[in-house]
C-alpha cells in the first residue's frame, strides 16, 4: 500500500546496515529515542550539522586536524563533490553544492518509492553520493538507462550521517546490526561522541587503541542474561582502488555468557587474565595492543571463517610453550573455557574421566612425565593420533594393574570427525594440564616468577569488560 504524500515519517530505520546506522546516528544527534521519533525539524538540524562538517573538512588544509574527517569521508564517498580531488576549496562555492544534496524534495507529487525505506521520493542519487559499491572492478555503475536510485530526504541525510554513528578510521567504517535497539543506539551514541572528538582533535598518533568489538560488548553486557541477542559488525572500505567488506557476528548466547562471567569470581578472573595476556608490548615495554579490545574481538566470528575463536586462544595460553600459570589462574582460565563452551556453544562434556586416564598415564607411565606430556601435547588436537595415544594409555595402565577411569566408549566422541569434537579436544587438554598441576606432577615447566605473579595479581583487580573511559583515553591518545 502506498503512503500518501505528507503522511510519511521524516525518517525510517530499515534493515539495510548502512542506512540503519545512519538513521540511529540522526536519532542520537537529534536526541530522539528512535529514528522514527525524528521530526522534519530534526532532519533540518542534522542536515545543517552534516553540511557544515563536510564543508569544513573538504576546505581544510592537509595539516589541519579537520582534514582527518575528510579522510573518513573520502574512504566512504570517494567521488562526491566534497571529496573528489578536483573539488573546490572555496567554502562559499562548496557550501550550496553540499547543502543541495540534503534539500527537501521539490514540490509536486513524488515519482518513485525510496530505494531504502519505500517512502515517496523525487530525488535520485548515483553511487557517488552513497557509501556503497558493486565490485572492485565495476564502480559507480547503474543499469543502462537508469539515472540513479530514488532516495528520500531522510535516507539521504542518514547516508551521510552514517560515519557519525559508525566506528570510523581514516580508511574504513564499521556499523552494528543488532536484535536489540538499545544496543544499536548505545553503539551509535558512543561513536557520535567519538566522531566529534575526531573532528575537533583529529585522529590520535598510532598506538594502543580500542576496537568496535569492545564497544559492542559493553552494549551487550548491559542487556543482561534475559535477552539473548546476536550482533553483527559490517566493516568496509569504499574507495576507488580496493574496496572490501568484512562481516563478523556474535552468537545469541553471548550476553548470557558475559553475565555468567561477570557474576562469578573465578570466570571473571579468567577473563581478566585473558585480557592481560593479550596486551603485547614493544622492545621498550610500551603496550602496542589493547588487551580488553583484543579479548572482545574473540567473541566475534567472521563470516568467511577467518577469525580466532575464544577457545583456541585459551588453548594457546594454557598449552603454549611459555605457559606459566599458578594453580588458581590455570583453574580460572580453564573454567572460563568451559563456561564459554556451555553457554555459547551449547556443550556440556564430561571430560574428567578421559582426562584422568591421560593424567594417570603421564604421571605413572615408564620414563619421565615431561616426555609423556610432550607426546600428549603433540597429538592433543588430532582425532586419530589422540585415539591411538588413549588406547596406548589404556593398555599401559591396565597392564600395570591400575584402575582405568574411562574406556573407548568415553573417548569415542573426542576422536571422530564430528561437530564440536575439536572443541572438546581443546577442553580435554586444559583439563589434563589442570589435573597434573593439582597433583604436583613435575614436568619441568618454567615456574611462575614471584614478581610476575605479583604484577598479574595487581592487574587482575582492574575493571573487567568495560569499554568506558579507559578505552576512550587509549583511543584518543589521552593516556
Amino acid at each position: 500500500m502506498s503512503i500518501a504524500a505528507g503522511t510519511a515519517p521524516a525518517l525510517i530505520a530499515t534493515s539495510h546496515p548502512l542506512q540503519r546506522a545512519g538513521a540511529w546516528a540522526v536519532a542520537v544527534m537529534a536526541d530522539r529515542a528512535t529514528p522514527e521519533a525524528v521530526t522534519v525539524a530534526d532532519v533540518d538540524a542534522v542536515a545543517a550539522r552534516v553540511v557544515e562538517d563536510v564543508v569544513a573538512a573538504a576546505s581544510a588544509p592537509k595539516e589541519a586536524t579537520a582534514y582527518d574527517w575528510w579522510k573518513v569521508l573520502f574512504a566512504l564517498y570517494p567521488n562526491s563533490k566534497a571529496t573528489h580531488n578536483k573539488r573546490t576549496r572555496d567554502r562559499a562555492v562548496l557550501m550550496p553544492e553540499v547543502a543541495a544534496l540534503f534539500a527537501p524534495d521539490a514540490a509536486g507529487p513524488p515519482k518513485w518509492p525510496c530505494t531504502f525505506c519505500g517512502t515517496p521520493a523525487a530525488v535520485v542519487w548515483t553511487k557517488s553520493n552513497l557509501p556503497m559499491y558493486d565490485t572492485n572492478k565495476a564502480l559507480n555503475t547503474l543499469p543502462p538507462g537508469v539515472s540513479g536510485w530514488p532516495i528520500c530526504r531522510g535516507c539521504r541525510v542518514a547516508a551521510w550521517a552514517m560515519p557519525y554513528g559508525a566506528w570510523v578510521t581514516a580508511g574504513s567504517a564499521t556499523v552494528l546490526s543488532c536484535e536489540q535497539d538499545s544496543a544499536e543506539r548505545d553503539f551509535a551514541a558512543r561513536n557520535v561522541l567519538r566522531a566529534r572528538r575526531i573532528r575537533q582533535l583529529g585522529f590520535p598518533e598510532p598506538g594502543v587503541g580500542t576496537r568496535p568489538e569492545a564497544v559492542v560488548l559493553r552494549a551487550l553486557k548491559s542487556l543482561g542474561p534475559d535477552l539473548p541477542t546476536a550482533a553483527t559488525l559490517s566493516s568496509f572500505k569504499n574507495d576507488n582502488q580496493e574496496p572490501w567488506l568484512r562481516v563478523t557476528r556474535t552468537r545469541r548466547a553471548v550476553p548470557v555468557f558475559l553475565a555468567v562471567v561477570e557474576g562469578n569470581a573465578e570466570p571473571r578472573r579468567g577473563w581478566r587474565l585473558l585480557e592481560i595476556a593479550l596486551v603485547h608490548r614493544d622492545k621498550s615495554g610500551q603496550p602496542v595492543t589493547n588487551g580488553p579490545a583484543e579479548a572482545a574481538r574473540l567473541l566475534f566470528e567472521a563470516e568467511d571463517g577467518k577469525s580466532r575463536s575464544l577457545l583456541s586462544q585459551l588453548h594457546r595460553l594454557l598449552d603454549g610453550p611459555d605457559a606459566s600459570w599458578s594453580l588458581r589462574n590455570r583453574a580460572a582460565l580453564t573454567r572460563l573455557a568451559f563456561i564459554y563452551a556451555e553457554e555459547v556453544l551449547g556443550m556440556k562434556p564430561d571430560l574428567k574421566p578421559v582426562a584422568t586416564v591421560i593424567a594417570d598415564w603421564i604421571e605413572h607411565g615408564s620414563g619421565a612425565p615431561r616426555g609423556r606430556l610432550a607426546e600428549y601435547r603433540s597429538v592433543a588436537l588430532s582425532d586419530y593420533k589422540l585415539g591411538t595415544l588413549l588406547m596406548q594409555a589404556h593398555f599401559r595402565l591396565t597392564l600395570d594393574g591400575r584402575k582405568v577411569a574411562a574406556g573407548p566408549e568415553d573417548w569415542q566422541p573426542l576422536i571422530q570427525q564430528r561437530p564440536r569434537a575439536w572443541e572438546q579436544r581443546m577442553l580435554l587438554s586444559a583439563t589434563v594440564l589442570q589435573l597434573l598441576q593439582q597433583r604436583g606432577v613435575g614436568v619441568n615447566e618454567r615456574p611462575v616468577e614471584p614478581d610476575a605473579e605479583a604484577r598479574t595479581e595487581a592487574m587482575v583487580g582492574l575493571p573487567i569488560l568495560d569499554s568506558g573511559a579507559e578505552y576512550d583515553d587509549y583511543d584518543m591518545g589521552a593516556a
